[in-house]
């Protein structure tokens, strides 16, 4: 009987590996996103990016409806394609938790970013960490999952050893990077 794929210990390890990699790689590009959202004295399009504006009953991204924009450090630009869904962005921005009142003229959105008070640098700070642990436990999860479908594997023991010693140099790379990435947007915001 000749030995398929998924009955190679070393393969399937490789394939967990990969997949874990992944899954912790997946964890940080999450966090990225969300980070992205969270508002700074300066004008960004990655605030409004994400917004879903109903149109024509669908959730939208407000990338979809139409051109962003940041044409000044304190200024967002919404250039809306369809005119007939320039009230439902209008609305979707005014129901958001941005915080930021749309000028409406014409065709186009203008989103004047104010400056943040102290008190409010302090809470998104406060997001950021949280966020920041929120991936933090992902990739843990993402180890204990590797190292569950390990303890499955009838592999030898020095593989097994390497395999647990990358498993947690690669959880360790990967919570570094979510630090680092906390760390540079609670910079950011602090930044007056």
């Amino acid at each position: 009987m000749t030995k398929t794929p998924t009955d190679d210990p070393q393969h399937e390890l490789k394939t967990l590996v990969t997949d874990a990699r992944h899954r912790m790689a997946s964890a940080i590009e999450s966090l990225d996103h969300d980070l992205g959202g969270y508002r700074t004295g300066r004008a960004s399009t990655a605030l409004v990016e994400r917004l879903h504006v109903p149109y024509y009953g669908t959730p939208t991204p407000l990338n979809q409806l139409a051109s962003l924009s940041a044409p000044e450090p304190r200024l967002i630009a919404i250039q809306v394609w369809d005119r007939n869904a320039v009230s439902q962005v209008e609305k979707a921005i005014l129901a958001s938790d941005l915080g930021l009142t749309p000028a409406v003229d014409g065709q186009l959105i203008r989103l004047p970013v104010p400056v943040l008070t102290e008190e409010r640098r302090n809470e998104l700070v406060k997001l950021v960490a949280r966020r920041v642990e929120e991936a933090k436990v992902a990739i843990r999860n993402v180890r204990r999952d590797l190292l569950h479908a390990l303890d499955g594997l009838e592999l030898p023991e020095d593989d097994e050893h390497r395999a647990r010693d990358e498993a947690q140099e690669m959880t360790d790379r990967h919570i570094a990077l979510a630090d680092q990435h906390g760390d540079r947007k609670a910079a950011e915001i602090r930044e007056v």
